[in-house]
């Protein structure tokens, strides 16, 4: 490999570096929390409690923060998340529930670009 062409791939993967990468994650009130658990069909993904799903996020985005990724949360509105899941023909699941955030995070982040 010539020495321009090493040069070109290490400015490529410190520009790589230096871009954010951001992930959605689900967030949860108390109430849309259980709202969403109670229609789930896989209510066994859900955490036991309200306060041991928030303990599990938090450890989780610390986790993210650490490796360099910046975890964006965005909260279910389960009616809006019900509509939604209509619309698409899909179950709540957690692939839906994290489809779901992702497309509203996209969104969001595309509209502000």
């Amino acid at each position: 490999m010539s020495k321009r062409r090493a040069t070109l791939f290490r400015r490529l993967r410190t520009k790589h570096r230096k871009q954010a990468m951001i992930v959605g994650v689900v967030g949860y009130t108390a109430e849309s929390w259980a709202e969403v658990k109670a229609t789930a069909t896989d209510p066994q993904c859900f955490e036991e409690s309200f306060e041991k799903w928030k303990e599990v996020a938090l450890s989780a985005r610390r986790e993210f923060q650490r490796s360099g990724v910046q975890a964006v949360e965005y909260q279910i509105e389960p009616q809006v998340f019900a509509d939604w899941c209509a619309q698409h023909q899909q179950q709540n699941d957690s692939k839906s529930r994290a489809e779901f955030v992702s497309e509203k995070l996209s969104a969001a982040y595309n509209q502000s670009a």
